[in-house]
């Protein structure tokens, strides 16, 4: 409480402009939390993340093509799988207001289960062993917890009230985002940490232990929620390795009442300063399943002292409930050659302790997409969104080849089933009023950035502006700024006169960009004389304040090491067509076409159909 003095001391500050003293803050603003709190520099109010006037806004989704179904599906289809590239933050925010046509209806208050794998905010501390820097995560300290934070709130809003959430991570921040899963979800919808492997290293010299294991946060969104209590085989304590059941003694050290047992239709009391450790009913099961007999190689004396020939005894199960210690699986894999790929098996596990056949679940860092593609092969939906690219190619060409991989209850054979229809989509939507509305200068910029087009001195071909080089190549913008030009198409008639004038001083190559409605061609490029015109599409996505505010390539990481390093993005996200060099290779007469970029996939083409 307050007193007079302190009450005429902070208005003394007001009216001077002084600031406050940190020490009145929760005595001005107390805390409704619980009894303990997170606090930290840039914590936003739950309010505002949730609010639809924050910088970061829900966008729309456009589906950009669809696997396994309709080429251009109907909004009123069955469920499709869904695979989003774009800024989860965002794509969870769309889902939360729930309007867009895409996912109206279909995904919020819905999502049985969620598991994410998030960047670990490991900051600068894997340098290398003389100070050089090695590897560096682009978020950390109070800067990662605010990430985390904002993309957990929003996934508690779009849970179903029966889902749950397993969230991965290592030692370096698990525990502050433990606290932040308190907060967000409610401490008593705390249910297990659970202890996974890690790729183990045995680095000698240290001065402390080497760390080979990380953890799973395992939260539900309230007390009502499904639990499969999912088991494993028996296994040797000692060894790890799998164990034949082996008859125990019925009893346990403790005294209990009632004391007596009916078994085998006899009265049976345990010997002295024990208790039987099952109920009666537990001991008829025990008898009708064959788990039950006396043996009399052990006699004993019951509590009375009277001496019984034979000891009742159980046989143990052949597989035991599993704890909350997962170090009998692998943490991780390397099958898609993609890093921090998560193992199978764990998310098996994961996924069927919790979930039902045919319950959606959703990973918003999917990485590799061994969420999905478990997902797929246990027959329940999902939904999968990231921000890379790496992670797009990567996950599209793992469910498009899944029949190829194993099966995922018998690993020793292959799974043989295509995927169901899934959809790829993108998030953002271009405004093509303010797009284009831009001065030259600052839509030449925007353009530059977009399709990685170097700036080069003035330059002239025969009266042809040249604005730019990609890839030592000439590059021409399409004056869309000019209104001459504005309602005129990228088309023959355009290109061939273009071609008149520089054709016999450029190189094979010629690069244009254009506004998508812009462009008269499917293809993705014109051929004159040898000469190929390629189209750089501007499609329509864009951020939504991109005249309000500078704009800022999103970069993507160009090693695996940097996988990590691309976690966030205000707006835009923008997929165009990779150049792919191909060879075409013939096998008894069938054609393979194999795509040697991006990631290698072989496509099989009988000869009649070439």
């Amino acid at each position: 409480m307050l007193n007079q003095y302190d009450i005429d001391y902070i208005i003394k500050c007001l009216k001077d402009g002084q600031s406050i003293p940190a020490e009145y803050k929760y005595s001005l603003f107390p805390t409704a939390q619980m009894e303990y709190e997170l606090t930290y520099a840039g914590k936003m109010r739950k309010e505002d993340i949730l609010s639809d006037t924050d910088e970061i806004s829900n966008v729309p989704l456009q589906i950009e093509k669809t696997y396994n179904g309709d080429e251009h599906p109907s909004l009123n289809d069955d469920w499709k799988n869904l695979l989003i590239f774009g800024d989860n933050l965002q794509v969870l925010k769309t889902i939360y207001y729930d309007k867009d046509p895409i996912i109206a209806k279909k995904i919020k208050n819905k999502v049985k289960l969620v598991y994410i794998d998030p960047p670990f905010g490991t900051g600068d501390e894997y340098d290398g062993n003389k100070g050089q820097s090695a590897y560096s995560a682009k978020r950390k300290g109070a800067d990662l917890v605010e990430f985390l934070r904002r993309r957990l709130i929003l996934l508690r809003e779009v849970m179903a009230d029966d889902g749950v959430i397993f969230v991965r991570l290592d030692y370096h921040f698990g525990h502050y985002i433990k606290i932040i899963m308190d907060e967000v979800f409610g401490k008593n919808n705390f249910r297990n940490e659970i202890v996974i492997n890690r790729v183990k290293r045995s680095l000698r010299n240290l001065t402390r232990f080497n760390v080979s294991t990380e953890s799973i946060f395992f939260y539900s969104k309230s007390s009502d929620y499904y639990f499969n209590n999912p088991e494993m085989p028996r296994k040797c304590n000692f060894c790890g390795k799998e164990k034949e059941p082996i008859w125990e003694d019925l009893t346990s050290p403790g005294l209990r009442n009632p004391p007596e047992r009916v078994i085998f239709g006899k009265l049976y009391l345990p010997r002295r300063g024990r208790h039987f450790t099952y109920t009666q009913e537990k001991i008829d099961a025990f008898q009708k399943e064959g788990r039950l007999r006396l043996n009399p190689d052990i006699p004993y004396y019951d509590l009375e002292g009277e001496k019984i020939e034979a000891r009742p005894e159980y046989l143990q199960t052949e597989s035991i409930p599993i704890d909350n210690n997962w170090t009998d699986i692998k943490g991780y894999a390397f099958a898609n050659n993609y890093p921090t790929e998560n193992a199978e098996e764990l998310l098996k596990r994961v996924i069927e302790s919790c979930t039902k056949e045919g319950d959606l679940i959703m990973d918003c860092f999917a990485g590799s997409g061994t969420t999905l593609a478990v997902a797929e092969k246990m027959n329940r939906r999902w939904i999968g969104c990231d921000i890379g690219k790496l992670s797009m190619y990567t996950i599209q060409k793992r469910l498009l080849e899944i029949s190829k991989s194993k099966d995922i209850v018998n690993p020793k054979k292959e799974y043989k089933q295509n995927a169901k229809a899934f959809s790829v989509v993108t998030a953002g939507l271009y405004d093509l009023g303010k797009v284009f509305s831009l001065t030259e200068d600052r839509y030449k910029s925007f353009v530059k950035n977009l399709f990685d087009i170097e700036d080069i001195e003035k330059a002239d071909i025969n009266g042809v502006s040249i604005d730019g080089e990609k890839r030592g190549y000439f590059v021409k913008i399409y004056p869309y700024w000019d209104e001459k030009m504005r309602n005129a198409d990228v088309d023959s008639e355009y290109l061939h006169d273009l071609h008149r004038n520089i054709g016999d001083r450029i190189k094979n190559r010629f690069y244009i960009v254009a506004p998508a409605n812009n462009v008269a061609f499917v293809n993705d490029y014109y051929a004159i004389d040898g000469i190929k015109y390629y189209f750089l599409k501007i499609p329509y996505q864009v951020i939504k304040e991109l005249h309000n505010q500078n704009f800022k390539k999103i970069k993507q990481p160009q090693s695996q090491g940097q996988i990590n390093d691309l976690d966030e993005a205000v707006g835009f996200h923008f997929i165009r067509q990779p150049e792919v060099e191909t060879e075409l290779t013939n096998i008894d007469g069938n054609y393979y076409i194999t795509l040697k970029n991006l990631c290698p996939i072989t496509v099989w083409m009988s000869l009649e159909e070439k």
